[in-house]
């Protein structure tokens, strides 16, 4: 089993900071290579790049919840329900359907039951 998880190419695990703006203030945010390469397949299918992603999620985030306690966690967790919604159907694997042209509603419906973590509660 573990074969399949270590023979990763250790370019995905290296991490990497990159700026990116805020609210107006410039940041480092420090992710795997991994993630970066996930972040910037999410913020292309809506033209964007992954400063304006990151600055859009950060943005949406802080207007929902009022506060951001660890972004990079925030981050990471994000592109792994990206990647698990593409598996469920709900998210499209064909790159060219936007991200903002999908019904949010219809593609959370696909996760089914909440997460295993909400099941170990």
């Amino acid at each position: 089993m573990c074969q399949v998880f270590i023979s990763a190419d250790p370019h995905l695990y290296d991490s990497r900071a990159r700026s990116v703006r805020l609210h107006g203030v410039a940041t480092s945010i420090k992710l795997e290579n991994l993630f970066w390469q996930v972040l910037a397949e999410i913020a292309q299918r809506d033209g964007m790049g992954v400063p304006q992603l990151c600055a859009k999620l950060y943005d949406e985030l802080v207007a929902q919840r009022g506060e951001v306690d660890n972004f990079a966690s925030f981050l990471r967790v994000s592109c792994g329900r990206y990647l698990a919604l593409q598996l469920s159907g709900g998210i499209p694997q064909d790159a060219s359907i936007s991200i903002r042209s999908l019904n949010a509603q219809q593609v959370l419906a696909t996760e089914g039951h909440r997460s295993l973590l909400a099941h170990a509660a």
